[in-house]
């Protein structure tokens, strides 16, 4: 069964998987149609940027491939998401290409995915010269510290679904997220902070 969340599409993720290990293969794309969208996000922000449609395909089909080491009652977006990071890396690996996180974090907010609906609240909330702060700021940060601000942040993820994303025990995301979010605090400007620390969290000076 599929349902609506305001923009979002929104499938009993459980049911379709059982539907589709039980033989009735086209209920796949149902998971399909309700993740593309972050799906292509995630896929822009660590790296794949022109590749991305390609990577996101490709990641649906590994990930179909692999239904039978799915565990039941897990959830299928941070499943889906560990495969479509590690499908980036290669892809980016494969072709010989860095791009700079300026760049792939400008792909981000150009990316328009074949599926509607796919706008990032986190940036739209975001004034233009707010989001020239943030995208310079998250270039200085390290690799896993930007991953663990995209995965919570710009895709907004939660732990649990970050730390199986990125394979990290959930303590790491802890402790990785609150020392990047610790520099974004000396980083940005002072009103740019609150729109992207926990709610409850302090900013860091």
């Amino acid at each position: 069964m599929r349902t609506r969340e305001g923009a979002r599409i929104v499938v009993d993720e459980g049911s379709v998987i059982a539907r589709v290990r039980a033989g009735e293969a086209e209920a796949y794309a149902e998971l399909v149609r309700a993740h593309t969208p972050v799906a292509l996000r995630a896929a822009v922000a660590f790296g794949a940027g022109a590749d991305a449609e390609d990577v996101v395909q490709a990641a649906f089909f590994k990930a179909y491939q692999s239904l039978g080491r799915f565990r039941d009652g897990s959830a299928f977006k941070p499943w889906l998401l560990q495969i479509v990071v590690n499908e980036t890396r290669n892809t980016v690996r494969s072709a010989g290409r860095l791009r700079a996180l300026v760049g792939r974090e400008a792909a981000l907010l150009g990316a328009e995915p074949r599926i509607p609906d796919a706008a990032d609240p986190a940036f739209a909330a975001l004034a233009q010269e707010q989001r020239t702060a943030l995208h310079t700021a998250l270039g200085r940060l390290s690799h896993d510290q930007r991953a663990v601000v995209t995965c919570r942040y710009l895709l907004e993820m939660d732990e649990a679904e970050t730390a199986e994303t990125l394979g990290w025990p959930r303590g790491t995301v802890k402790s990785r997220l609150n020392r990047a979010l610790k520099k974004l605090g000396r980083l940005l400007p002072a009103d740019d902070v609150p729109a992207i620390r926990p709610e409850g969290g302090e900013r860091s000076g």
